[in-house]
């Protein structure tokens, strides 16, 4: 019996107690007695498939997965509470940044870098990640920077000897340039490589860039990392993105910032497929999010109050004009910003920063903040609608009865002159000021 059944024997009888493998463990004839505790290290290798088939192991085993960047679907699910995050955000001792350069391909650079790092006796990486012409490169390498530099190549279709010979004479310093590929991703920990060039970066990952970051940087000393691009070469926006964020986010613990803003560039992808597909191109995002947040909660067994979005009809402009801001996109972006006003707070941050960038704001946009705080005041009220009847004069549609007898005792209370409508609705006189007064007056009923 060869190794591989005589473990896949041990597993089904349960003599064996921890296994530790590849993606080779969710074969269909790997079965295991009793699965307890799942481990996966490095989850962003794991595709959709992979983790279907996680599932079906076991119903109840308990999963732990572990990496420094969570792809945006499943950080998605995190966020939306169907699984639990915990973020280690202390770095070991004596580590610093890695300083990063994100830059058009030059070789002066690039030399000026790679002597710089032997000079003080460390060692480079230097990723290409095409095994097709890697030892083209190699060669055109070690005529810049000349004889006296040691170059060696290592990828993922060298033979297991001969890759692990190279390994070894390079971590043993016989070697002071490593040209690679991506196999040096995961798993890598060479404390004396403390320089990473990386050509073409703009076609990798952002996960793949921070993962490749990672591997310099990791003793006390300071590291450098070199993302390059071909000279005068067009990005794409997306790649643009990309390379913007890993030049950002270049403190230690930066993963899940990261991830974060894989997220935004890539979407969210698709919670029970494969793909970023199915309702939520009908329902929007933001509706999607929150239906489905709402969703999890009633199934934890949480109360889920229905979500109220208040009919705001009063007799009032508000709007912001091209004479203001005069970029459709900054405009756009604003009244998203408005709309998603959700306390006072919120309104005093827009107000302070429209005065910052735009000076003065014009009494349309202040009516726009104002209905847009308003609106977020009934939310919290449970007030369905708002209708103007005519100056001052207010018709307020409550959730439910209780609700309305209370803001009725309330006004009451304040002197103001209120009636209960047959149809249950509440008929309010408000001051002549009466947006602000009756803003004050939904403050009040929180």
């Amino acid at each position: 019996m060869n190794a591989a059944k005589e473990n896949n024997k041990g597993f089904e009888e349960g003599t064996i107690d921890i296994v530790i493998g590849t993606h080779r463990l969710l074969s269909s004839d790997v079965k295991f007695k009793d699965l307890g505790l799942l481990i996966i290290d490095e989850e962003h290798k794991f595709g959709v498939e992979a983790k279907e088939k996680i599932k079906k192991l076991k119903t109840n085993v308990d999963v732990l997965t572990l990496t420094a960047t969570p792809i945006p679907r499943t950080l998605n699910m995190a966020l939306l509470g169907i699984r639990d995050l915990s973020v280690i955000e202390d770095p070991p001792e004596d580590r610093f940044p890695v300083q990063t350069f994100v830059l058009e391909y030059n070789e002066r650079i690039i030399k000026e870098a790679i002597l710089k790092e032997i000079s003080r006796g460390g060692q480079v990486f230097y990723l290409y990640n095409r095994v097709k012409d890697i030892q083209e490169v190699a060669a055109k390498l070690q005529n810049l920077v000349g004889d006296s530099v040691k170059i060696a190549c290592a990828h993922g279709q060298m033979e297991e000897e001969e890759l692990e010979e190279v390994l070894i004479d390079f971590i043993e310093g016989r070697y002071d340039v490593l040209v690679c590929t991506t196999i040096i991703e995961s798993g890598v920990d060479m404390p004396n490589v403390n320089t990473l060039i990386v050509e073409d970066s703009d076609r990798l990952g952002l996960a793949q860039l921070y993962q490749l970051r990672g591997r310099v940087g990791r003793s006390s000393r300071l590291a450098y990392a070199y993302f390059t691009f071909r000279k005068d070469k067009v990005l794409s926006e997306q790649a643009q993105k990309r390379l913007a964020a890993i030049k950002e986010f270049t403190e230690l613990g930066s993963g899940f910032k990261i991830a974060m803003r894989d997220l935004e560039i890539r979407g969210a992808g698709s919670i029970v497929g494969k793909l970023q597909h199915g309702h939520i191109n009908s329902v929007g995002y933001d509706m999607y999010i929150r239906l489905l947040s709402e969703e999890i909660r009633r199934l934890k067994g949480e109360n889920v109050q229905p979500e109220i979005e208040p009919q705001i009809d009063i007799k009032v402009s508000a709007f912001i004009s091209s004479s203001y801001i005069d970029d459709e996109k900054e405009r756009i972006n604003m009244y998203k910003k408005i709309s998603s006003i959700e306390s006072k707070d919120d309104a005093n941050d827009i107000y302070d920063e429209l005065i910052d960038r735009f000076g003065y704001v014009p009494k349309e946009v202040d009516n726009l903040i104002k209905v847009a705080y308003l609106k977020c005041l009934c939310k919290k009220a449970g007030i369905i609608s708002v209708l103007q009847l005519q100056e001052g004069l207010f018709k307020l549609q409550f959730l439910n009865r209780e609700m309305l007898e209370a803001a009725k005792e309330r006004f009451l209370q304040k002197g103001l002159s209120c009636s209960q409508n047959k149809d249950d609705t509440l008929q309010v006189l408000v001051a002549n000021n009466w947006l602000d007064t009756l803003i004050a007056l939904l403050e009040d009923l929180e």
